[in-house]
């Protein structure tokens, strides 16, 4: 069954005007939620609005107006007609700014994506675009007024077409810089160790169709034999995590995944119990940590 668009538009850079459809490029799957229960009868309890000036007042949805809070506790109120006037005006124009390279933007600045289609009588400049894009290993970047936001966006090339990819602006993504990593040694025959655990476990392609939410189908089996009256019990518990040695750890991780790709039974390093060391730099022990059978 063909894709149905979710809006048109138009992609332009200089006196090029390219009539393009949007498609949603994912499917997205709600993640199990529960509803809140009056635990005596069991029916859905409803969400009401009370007001804490006017003695608790409920309030109904048509006297609610919007407001900002421009200091605490203080708020300046809008009409639905000012907030139309603010908002930016929605434009089918997604204007390319300019083209860079498509290594250039770092994947953290990725929010959603679409899928962009050539509209009617813009087969040829779309497919035109896209082989010029594909052969200088460039991605466009545009900005795109909808919804009343103006979004900045990556037009990136695929084998298949063209994707549009929406991204957060520079104050909408946290510095890595913010995050405390600490320091530390690391040891030529632990990187060594590292990098075969790495290269073990590598694979050249990303392959999404391996993947599933586990979790969400443990806890839909779990919420269907609770329809059919059954009863739900813990899951076993998970070995805790243990503090071995990094070296330990690296080696048995190695030879665990050697023996089950043979198909044997597993390395006596993986029968060994966890050890502590005490770092020689006189900083406390090092700590490497692992769960279940160390790596």
């Amino acid at each position: 069954m063909p894709a149905r668009p979710l809006a048109s538009g138009t992609v332009s850079f200089g006196l090029v005007s390219i009539p393009v459809k949007l498609f949603a490029a994912g499917e997205s799957k709600a993640a199990v939620s529960f509803n809140l229960l009056h635990g005596k009868c069991k029916t859905r309890l409803k969400q009401q609005y009370v007001c804490r000036t006017c003695n608790e007042e409920i309030v109904p949805r048509d006297q609610m107006v919007k407001g900002y809070e421009f200091a605490k506790e203080q708020y300046v109120a809008f009409t639905e007609e000012e907030l139309k006037a603010m908002a930016e005006e929605s434009q089918r124009a997604i204007e390319i700014a300019e083209f860079v390279p498509a290594a250039a933007v770092d994947p953290i600045y990725f929010d959603g994506a679409y899928y962009l289609g050539p509209d009617k009588g813009g087969e040829k400049a779309y497919h035109l675009l896209l082989k010029a894009m594909q052969q200088t290993g460039r991605s466009a970047l545009a900005k795109w007024a909808a919804r009343g936001k103006q979004y900045l966006v990556l037009i990136r090339p695929t084998p298949a077409g063209l994707v549009m990819q929406q991204l957060l602006y520079a104050d909408e993504v946290r510095s890595m810089s913010e995050v405390p990593v600490g320091d530390a040694e690391v040891k030529e025959p632990e990187l060594k160790l590292a990098i075969q655990l790495v290269e073990q476990i590598a694979s050249e392609a990303f392959r999404p169709g391996a993947y599933e939410d586990e979790v969400k189908k443990r806890m839909l089996d779990a919420i269907q034999r609770k329809v059919e009256g059954q009863e739900i019990t813990a899951a076993p518990e998970r070995p805790k995590a243990q503090i071995i040695d990094l070296m330990e750890a690296l080696k048995a991780s190695l030879a665990g995944k050697a023996a089950a790709a043979r198909g044997d039974a597993p390395a006596e390093e993986e029968r060994r119990p966890a050890k502590r060391v005490e770092s020689k730099a006189g900083r406390g022990p090092q700590r490497a940590v692992a769960g279940g059978k160390k790596g």
